[in-house]
C-alpha cells in the first residue's frame, strides 16, 4: 500500500532504474522549478540564524496578509501538525476524510478520540461542542475546494477548535479562510510552502493563528536552517515565479486532463481545484504496474479513507512528462 507519494527511491529499485529516471506523477509539487536565485555564502552557512526568523516572517506576512505575530514556523508542515495536536487539550477530533494521513497519526499519537466524516457523501454530520475539527481545503487526494462559510458558522457556534489546511490553495484563484483568524480565536491554518513554491527540499511549514495562540505553541530553537529560511524568503518574494507558476499551471493542467480523458482508461475523472487530478480506473493495479515499467510513478490512493486501489492521483507536470505519460498509456492500450 502506498502511504505517501514521491518515494522515487523505492520504486526506482522496482523499475530497475536510477531515481532521476523516474517521472514522478505521485509528487504534487509545482512543476515550474526555475534555478534558485541565491548563493550559499560562508556567512549564511557559518552564522546562527535569528531564531525568530524576522525576514522570512515579514515575507510570509506580506504574501498572506497576516501579522508576524500570527505566524509560527516549523521544520515542515507535518512537524507543525504534530506540535499543534500536542498543544490542544480537547480529546475529541473530527476528521473530514479522506485527507492527509498524518492528521490521524498525530491525533492518535496524542491519544485523541477520532471520528471521521465522509465529506464526499455529506458535510452535514453534527460535531460535539468544544471538539477539534480538521478540514483540508482544497482537499486531498481529489483537489476539491469547499466554500466553508456555513460550516465555519456551525463550528464557531459549537466552540470547536478548527484546523484548516490550505497548503494547495495557491495554484488557483480560491478564497482563503485566513480572514477568520481575526474573528475566531480557536482557528488554526496549516500552510505548507513546499507545494506551490516547489521547495520540498526546503523544510518549512507554518501555523497561522491569533497572536495569543501562536505565543502558546512550542518550537525548538533554530527550528529552521539559515539556508532554508533564505531560500524560501527569496522564492516567496519572487513575483515573476508566482506569475509564471499560475500561467503554466492553467495550461499544463488542461493538458493533463485531456490526456486522461482521451485515454479511455478511467471511468471517473474528478474535477480538481488544485495541481493534481484524481481518477478511478477499472484496473488500477494493472495501470500502476504498467506505468512503472515505463518509469512513470503515480499515486495509488488505497491508503485514503473511502478509496481503494482503483483510485489513482496524477500530479500536473510539464509538457515533456505529459507526453511520456500519453505514450505510456497508448502503449498499455
Amino acid at each position: 500500500m502506498m502511504q505517501h507519494g514521491a518515494n522515487i527511491y523505492k520504486y526506482a529499485k522496482i523499475a530497475e532504474c536510477k531515481p532521476n529516471e523516474i517521472i514522478d506523477f505521485s509528487s504534487n509539487i509545482n512543476h515550474y522549478q526555475p534555478e534558485p536565485n541565491f548563493s550559499a555564502t560562508k556567512e549564511l552557512l557559518s552564522k546562527y540564524a535569528n531564531s525568530d526568523y524576522p525576514e522570512l516572517k515579514n515575507a510570509i506576512a506580506t504574501r498572506y496578509n497576516l501579522k508576524k505575530s500570527q505566524i509560527q514556523l516549523y521544520n515542515g508542515a507535518t512537524a507543525a501538525i504534530y506540535e499543534l495536536f500536542h498543544s490542544l487539550k480537547s480529546k475529541t477530533v473530527y476528521l473530514y476524510a479522506p485527507l492527509y494521513g498524518e492528521y490521524e497519526k498525530a491525533a492518535l499519537q496524542n491519544k485523541k478520540d477520532i471520528y471521521k466524516i465522509n465529506r464526499i457523501n455529506s458535510l452535514e454530520d453534527e460535531v460535539q461542542k468544544n471538539s477539534i475539527v480538521v478540514f483540508v481545503n482544497p482537499s486531498t487526494p481529489d483537489g476539491s475546494y469547499y466554500n466553508l462559510d456555513e460550516l465555519m458558522m456551525e463550528w464557531m457556534k459549537n466552540k470547536c477548535t478548527v484546523i484548516l489546511d490550505e497548503s494547495f490553495l495557491e495554484f488557483e484563484t480560491l478564497k482563503s479562510f485566513r480572514k477568520y483568524i481575526d474573528i475566531y480565536k480557536k482557528l488554526y491554518v496549516i500552510q505548507s510552502f513546499s507545494k506551490f513554491y516547489a521547495t520540498a527540499g526546503v523544510r518549512v511549514g507554518a501555523i497561522f493563528s491569533s497572536k495569543k495562540n501562536i505565543a502558546k505553541l512550542q518550537v525548538p530553537l533554530w527550528n529552521i536552517s539559515s539556508l532554508d529560511a533564505d531560500i524560501l524568503q527569496k522564492r516567496i518574494l519572487d513575483e515573476s515565479f508566482i506569475k509564471k507558476s499560475l500561467s503554466l499551471h492553467k495550461i499544463q493542467k488542461e493538458q493533463l486532463q485531456n490526456i486522461l480523458k482521451n485515454s479511455h482508461f478511467f471511468e471517473e475523472i474528478v474535477e480538481s481545484d488544485s495541481n493534481f487530478i484524481l481518477v478511478k480506473a477499472l484496473k488500477g493495479k494493472e495501470i500502476f504496474r504498467n506505468l512503472l515499467k515505463n518509469k512513470i510513478l503515480v499515486r495509488t490512493c488505497e491508503s485514503f479513507d473511502y478509496l481503494d486501489e482503483n483510485w489513482i492521483r496524477f500530479a500536473v507536470k510539464d509538457t515533456f512528462s505529459h507526453k511520456k505519460l500519453q505514450e505510456a498509456l497508448s502503449e498499455i492500450a
